[in-house]
């Protein structure tokens, strides 16, 4: 027990590695969905005014 080795920061790292992962898939479906998403919301909102729900 003379030797114990630091290993507290080692998961914050790991983690850090996790979420930026995580980023990167998030903003690459978004980069390649986001226009189709915001089509079914302009679909959406133009029915809801069509129907007397908009302003």
């Amino acid at each position: 027990m003379l030797y114990l080795p630091k290993e507290d920061g080692q998961g914050l790292v790991e983690y850090a590695l996790i979420m930026i992962m995580i980023s990167v898939a998030v903003i690459a479906v978004l980069t390649l969905l986001g226009p189709q998403i915001g089509d079914i919301y302009s679909n959406i909102k133009t029915s809801l005014e069509a129907a007397g729900f908009g302003s």
